[in-house]
């Protein structure tokens, strides 16, 4: 076992069970609150499974970061996406020249936006960039492995340091994004190693692929799969031979969430398989994933449900940059503010709801 694997075990090993005390406080808590029980649905169980994860009933979000992982793809040059190769540059420029839609977004949320750079193309050192580059993007997964193994347990570590990284500036909730172009080509490929599910049921168009192009994108990915074999029961395998770093690295910040005990936000299809490799590594690293909502991509509901989440938002959004992630953290704010601010039962002199079946 090489090094950044050995280094990797060794963390996972540290992740530990959700904290059930804490969790049912937060459940009695939002009992108390003048409402009527479990009114606010998701809303409640989001804010009892982060008191699980932190081991505190006493919730802040405040402050809050989206990573944005930006790689390049070598499977790019199979025409599996409308765009070129430097559309990742360009939007990892206007990232940290904050001009992107989860910029706005984030604005909107008052959440910081980090891009990094694990690998975008022949991309020089720019300010408001974190450089955590591994290779000058991956290798056309259509004709072998993306990356080394070696190389996917960096991303995978490169990830769970970020996580850590932002911890100890404070920060209480992690959304993840991602800007790549021809990630939903290996994100696909990936799904399918990891599910053993046919090709077309996995893949969709994308960034608004052309029949045409759809085909070529389902021919590169059933070349991938057919090509390097990847193994189904060894999620970093899998990474390794149809991944991207952008994936490899989302799946560590997911592990470093568990690490460090911080709720960390899916995005959508890309982050959700990300999602999933996490919980193939590690199952008790499913403590620290959120779901913000449903991808409008043929296999986002279904990663959800292996993931047994379910979304905040349903809005048919398909636009990555973590900006699904993002437009779930107001929701999340305005559950914190009843959870803390609310009056209580005794406070408003009403008499308290009776739970479901015991009035019977």
């Amino acid at each position: 076992m090489e090094q950044n694997e050995q280094k990797l075990q060794q963390l996972l090993q540290t992740v530990t069970e959700p904290d059930e005390t804490a969790r049912s406080q937060a459940h009695e808590k939002w009992n108390d609150c003048a409402k009527p029980l479990g009114s606010l649905g998701l809303l409640e169980t989001a804010i009892e499974n982060i008191a699980a994860l932190t081991g505190s009933t006493e919730i802040s979000l405040f402050p809050r970061a989206v990573l944005v992982m930006c790689a390049d793809n070598g499977v790019i040059a199979q025409g599996v996406t409308q765009s070129a190769r430097n559309v990742t540059a360009v939007v990892t420029e206007n990232l940290a020249m904050n001009r992107t839609s989860v910029c706005r977004m984030a604005a909107v949320a008052n959440c910081q936006v980090v891009p990094v750079d694990l690998g975008v193309f022949d991309f020089p050192p720019t300010e408001g960039v974190l450089s955590r580059r591994i290779a000058n993007g991956t290798g056309d997964i259509s004709k072998g492995p993306a990356m080394t193994r070696e190389q996917a347990a960096q991303a995978v570590l490169t990830g769970i340091e970020l996580v850590c990284e932002q911890k100890n500036k404070g920060v209480r909730l992690i959304a993840t994004g991602e800007m790549g172009v021809a990630n939903t080509t290996t994100s696909s490929a990936v799904a399918c190693a990891l599910f053993n599910r046919p090709v077309k049921e996995m893949t969709g168009r994308g960034a608004g692929l052309s029949n045409e192009g759809l085909k070529r994108k389902i021919h590169a990915i059933e070349q991938a799969l057919c090509v390097n074999q990847p193994n189904p029961n060894d999620p970093l395998d899998v990474l390794s031979k149809v991944g991207g770093f952008d994936i490899a690295a989302i799946c560590g910040v997911f592990l470093g969430g568990a690490i460090y005990n911080v709720p960390v936000l899916a995005d959508g299809f890309i982050s959700s398989v990300a999602a999933v490799c996490a919980v193939r590594m590690c199952k008790k690293a499913e403590k620290a994933i959120f779901a913000s909502h449903v991808s409008a991509e043929p296999a986002g509901r279904m990663l959800l449900d292996a993931l047994h989440r379910e979304p905040l938002i349903t809005a048919k959004m398909r636009l990555g940059e973590g900006t699904g992630a993002v437009a779930a953290i107001p929701l999340l704010d305005m559950a914190c503010a009843v959870y803390q601010e609310s009056y209580t039962f005794e406070q408003g002199g009403i008499e308290h709801y009776v739970p479901y079946g015991d009035s019977e």
